[in-house]
């Protein structure tokens, strides 16, 4: 860990991405993520006068975190992906089901400051990290993700290295038992993958596309429910209630949760052009697409990356 340095605004401030993606981890939320970090700032702000710089400002700034994190975290059900809710339906416009916002992870545009812990961003991580009780997931994302000493962590937690170490053991027992599957890297292949994707979603094209997805790849479309399991399904799908997205367009919106993912907009019959309608974050493994999940809540997500509401 750094040694102490002087607490100002702007040594607060560099620190703001990395705290981002540390909330994240723990909350399951972009959002939350954001409100935690600004609470943070504004704790630590206030506390400046009681910082000696007996400890690493690095250290105090993620005790605050946790801190906040544990307040968020107080009596609240856990975030999830609609596949940790129920088993896969059938590919019918009828089986829709609308839950709350606050059910779902929600996806987060990973910066390059945290492009080197895409795998410890992505979807399926982030919601196995959401079953382990907060000491236990704060614990594992100091020591495993960011490489904390036990000691550190320990000093953080206000607990012992066996403590940590137990913790640690307890965490790591409940992830490998979660269905996390093995990511491919994100090299030139996997890109050349994904765009052959997004070229084939466009043109609508199913012989193509059959050949880019894996026979038991999933789709899921938070906020609803119903996730389907199997390239036919999916298709069926897209060719049934979600016909649609025929025509659509795709664009690019740098790395989300460690991944290429595109903004979806869909033909507007009523307006003409394209209307907003899904960020599209990918899983590839062993050369084929695993998982595709549509997140519908544009309203708030296209602002968060900078997109337009509409496109001509």
């Amino acid at each position: 860990m750094a040694t102490a340095q002087p607490a100002t605004s702007d040594a607060l401030e560099q620190y703001r991405r990395e705290l981002t993606g540390y909330c994240y981890r723990m909350l399951g939320s972009a959002f939350d993520a954001e409100d935690a970090v600004q609470e943070t700032m504004v704790r630590a702000w206030r506390s400046l006068d009681r910082f000696e710089g007996r400890s690493a400002l690095k250290a105090w700034l993620y005790r605050i975190a946790t801190n906040v994190c544990f307040d968020a975290l107080a009596g609240r059900e856990r975030r999830a992906r609609p596949m940790d809710l129920g088993p896969a339906q059938e590919p019918l416009f009828e089986n829709l089901a609308e839950l709350p916002e606050v059910t779902w992870i929600t996806p987060l545009p990973t910066p390059d400051e945290l492009a080197e812990q895409r795998e410890s961003l992505r979807l399926a991580f982030v919601a196995a990290l959401q079953h382990l009780p907060p000491k236990q997931r704060a614990a594992l994302i100091l020591c495993e993700v960011l490489k904390w000493q036990a000691a550190e962590a320990a000093e953080l937690l206000d607990t012992s290295v066996a403590s940590v170490n137990s913790a640690l053991q307890r965490a790591r027992a409940t992830l490998a038992k979660a269905d996390i599957g093995e990511p491919s890297e994100l090299d030139d292949e996997t890109r050349a993958l994904l765009e052959r994707y997004v070229s084939a979603f466009e043109d609508y094209d199913i012989d193509r596309l059959t050949e880019l997805l894996h026979e038991d790849a999933v789709q899921s479309m938070p906020p609803f429910s119903l996730w389907l399991k199997g390239r036919d399904n999916l298709f069926t799908w897209w060719l049934g209630p979600g016909i649609g997205c025929k025509g659509s367009k795709l664009v690019p919106v740098g790395l989300v949760n460690g991944m290429p993912a595109w903004a979806q907009y869909k033909p507007d019959p009523d307006a003409g052009g394209h209307q907003p309608w899904a960020l599209i974050v990918p899983e590839v493994s062993e050369g084929l697409i695993v998982e595709l999940t549509f997140f519908l809540d544009t309203p708030q997500l296209f602002p968060l990356l900078g997109l337009p509401d509409h496109l001509d």
